[in-house]
């Protein structure tokens, strides 16, 4: 049997995933197979979801950001190419050409996958004339990020203001970064705050960011910058207020970085990421993984683009096995995600899973929901915080189609119950019905997600 080459584009999560997932099945297989990975920075598998806890000074060595490093990959047998960036995919010829070192390179390939990420929303008020970043404003989404991030604040100090752009969960994070760090902080968001969860959720955590100290306008967008005669910004223009700004945080979210194989005729859907099948999976020999995918909503059968790194080593793992002769499939997503802020005095975790009320309403579905408010511990044990759990359920089936949760410490990791029944199809009575697990410290007699499927079940009858 001839070797293969597998070729890999892409050197984080989802590409290291195929790559090391793609060895391990072909020496079981008894398949051989080369692997060649292309990564365009010098770094690979880290946790760019780390940024903000080390723009916020909670780490004592960045490293430790690293999964892996480019030397631990070579030395698992992946033939590892740093520094060198696809610039095109040839799918008759079945080669890549990368620019490694300033000259471009061709490489033959028998499989491929594609594992290219997504870049940061970067609006065209944030750029100066030449299309560089203004001084002063920056994404969150990358290594250098996270260093120009650190050398910017060693420059622009408290009492220096900051303001972020966007309240998702970046946009979240790094207010409770720089709040830490001292900075006066405001906050634009177009919708509420945290505009993946409905909007009486989202007014909860506005709430709580106000507490804290943090300036939020909601409803509010970016017009423009105002810079100073160094070109620095110094002011973001939002309606008919001018807001001072030394820092500017572009928390705008993130679009699939799919014009690579786009360019070679892969199709690409309504948010620009591929849209594999179940294997992961978009052409004959040719797999893509990670940001630059959408993937299948499970409860809705939607496609939904949701860029997180569980998804992205999940589905790595199922492209590389499938690489190398394999069988496992990628179930799907269900929107599941978590953050906090906890600044200021103020501590409040967000969670989600499953289908909002926008989701509902679009879907045309007949749903009902409930508001749950609960605690995270019984409320004579000096553990206990209030938290807020809102559940949808469809009527008739009665099956569950998602969940959101705001609260104090402790409340937003309970999303996993939900996320659990959720994926195994259960309905808002198994969930009332369950057994979890109490004990004053951890939760009521009734655990609070428990408490709100039997007040919805009660509702819905």
């Amino acid at each position: 049997m001839s070797r293969e080459r597998l070729v890999v584009v892409g050197g984080d999560a989802a590409g290291m995933s195929a790559a090391h997932q793609a060895l391990r099945t072909a020496a079981r297989s008894g398949l051989d197979l080369e692997v060649v990975a292309f990564e365009r920075t010098e770094r690979t598998s880290y946790s760019a979801c780390g940024i903000p806890y080390w723009v916020a000074g909670d780490l004592d060595d960045p490293h430790d950001l690293v999964a892996r490093t480019p030397e631990e990959h070579r030395a698992r047998g992946v033939d590892l190419r740093t520094g060198a960036s696809v610039e095109a995919v040839d799918l008759d010829r079945r080669e890549v050409r990368a620019l490694v070192d300033g000259a471009e390179v061709a490489v033959g390939f028998d499989r491929l996958v594609l594992a290219t990420g997504a870049r940061p929303v970067v609006p065209d008020w944030a750029r100066s004339a030449g299309g560089e970043l203004r001084p002063g404003v920056l994404p969150v989404k990358s290594w250098d990020d996270g260093l120009a991030w650190l050398d910017v604040m060693g420059r622009v100090r408290p009492p220096a203001r900051a303001v972020v752009v966007g309240a998702g969960y970046i946009g979240l994070e790094m207010a409770e970064a720089l709040v830490r760090r001292g900075y006066p902080v405001t906050v634009l968001e177009l919708a509420e705050v945290m505009p993946s969860i409905d909007a009486d959720m989202g007014a909860r955590v506005r709430e709580q960011l106000v507490a804290a100290g943090v300036d939020v306008r909601v409803g509010c967008g970016v017009d423009g910058l105002t810079v100073g005669a160094d070109g620095h910004v110094d002011g973001v223009a939002a309606g008919d207020d001018v807001l001072p700004a030394d820092l500017v945080v572009l928390a705008l979210g993130v679009r699939p970085a799919s014009e690579l194989g786009a360019k070679a005729g892969l199709v690409t859907g309504a948010r620009g990421g591929y849209l594999p099948d179940d294997g992961q999976e978009v052409a004959d020999g040719v797999w893509a993984a990670g940001d630059c995918c959408e993937s299948v909503h499970r409860v809705s059968g939607e496609r939904a683009f949701v860029p997180l790194g569980t998804h992205a080593n999940k589905q790595g793992r199922v492209a590389g096995e499938r690489a190398a002769g394999g069988s496992t499939r990628f179930g799907g997503v269900l929107g599941t995600a978590i953050t906090r802020f906890d600044a200021g005095g103020v501590a409040v975790e967000v969670a989600r899973t499953g289908l909002g009320a926008a989701d509902v309403t679009r879907l045309g579905l007949d749903a009902a929901s409930y508001v749950s408010p609960g605690k995270t511990a019984s409320a004579y044990m000096p553990e206990f915080r209030p938290m807020t759990t809102k559940l949808v359920a469809e009527r008739g089936s009665r099956r569950l189609l998602g969940a959101q949760i705001v609260g104090g410490t402790g409340a937003g990791k309970r999303i996993d119950t939900i996320a659990t029944a959720l994926w195994a199809g259960l309905t808002v009575d198994d969930l009332a019905a369950a057994d979890l697990a109490y004990a004053p410290p951890f939760a009521t007699v009734w655990e609070a997600v428990q408490l709100a499927a039997r007040r919805l079940a009660d509702r819905m009858h």
